[in-house]
């Protein structure tokens, strides 16, 4: 376990997924972040590469051919490379292996940099590409955080507050994860969306091309809060498992599959094109 730790922070993060596992909050006490449990949700904050949602018979076509893959990709079951850390700051790799190449048939490097910035984490995604030809990916974040923050407090007593007022629309799943075509308006009170404990009974929400880049959760008990900004990202997934003491926060550079045919990858909504010797990065910020 790699720990990153200043005066606000302590982070702890496994090689496993490269994926955060622990957020405290040295000021107020609090662990910010869900603890997985497999009772309900085994994960604490996914990175989800090279695919973002579920694709139509677990099958990516690439260039005519299918090669299995499973829901939000290979990177969270894949066990990373620690390339270097110190107490502000880590960086993890998931280098090219003769066992990606039989599920992705690309040369490349997908890295994930940990940066603590006083009361703020900074997580960045680089994607190398290390072929003759173009990249196609998807990737994005999936952070579960503790709701409530303090155990005299509700679930419904949370709000997640959009940096803007504007209309949400969220785009609807069927029962296998696939967008079905249909869309529905969010309800919002001015700028805030508050949380219930069914809210998810139908899947994640999901708002395409969203002009709102900063969400913060917040408690109408205290002046708590913790905040994902993600100014390089335009996809964003709320999601919770129903009843569940956590809200996931997702920003996204691509998409699951829409219910029907299955597209090749270069062909896939909100896909990332990385031309043959060019590097992409683009960075997400959790802070309290």
């Amino acid at each position: 376990m790699t720990i990153l730790e200043n005066d606000l922070l302590r982070v702890a993060i496994d090689t496993k997924g490269a994926q955060i596992t622990s957020l405290y909050n040295k000021t107020t006490g609090v662990e910010q972040m869900w603890q997985a449990d497999p009772n309900i949700w085994p994960w604490h904050a996914p990175n989800l590469f090279p695919i973002v949602g579920g694709l139509i018979n677990d099958e990516l076509l690439i260039d005519g051919k299918a090669y299995p893959m499973k829901r939000h990709g290979f990177a969270r079951q894949s066990e990373f490379v620690l390339l270097k850390s110190d107490d502000q700051q880590a960086v993890f790799s998931l280098p090219n292996s003769e066992k990606v190449k039989d599920v992705y048939p690309y040369r490349f490097d997908f890295e994930l940099m940990y940066m603590l910035i006083d009361n703020a984490l900074r997580i960045t995604y680089k994607v190398i590409n290390l072929d003759k030809k173009a990249v196609y990916f998807s990737v994005g974040g999936h952070p579960a955080f503790n709701v409530p923050f303090h155990k005299d407090e509700n679930y419904e007593d949370y709000y997640l507050e959009f940096e803007t007022g504007e209309k949400l629309v969220t785009h609807l799943l069927d029962e296998k994860g696939y967008f079905s075509g249909e869309t529905k308006p969010v309800k919002l009170d001015g700028n805030k969306l508050w949380l219930t404990n069914d809210m998810f009974n139908n899947d994640a929400l999901v708002f395409k091309n969203i002009g709102t880049r900063e969400v913060t959760i917040r408690s109408k008990n205290h002046d708590e809060s913790l905040s994902v900004e993600f100014p390089h990202f335009n996809y964003l997934g709320i999601w919770a498992k129903t009843g569940a003491p956590f809200i996931c926060i997702e920003p996204w550079l691509g998409v699951t599959d829409t219910a029907g045919e299955p597209k090749d990858i270069s062909q896939k909504e909100n896909i990332q094109k990385l031309s043959a010797g060019h590097v992409f990065e683009a960075a997400f910020f959790i802070s309290i």
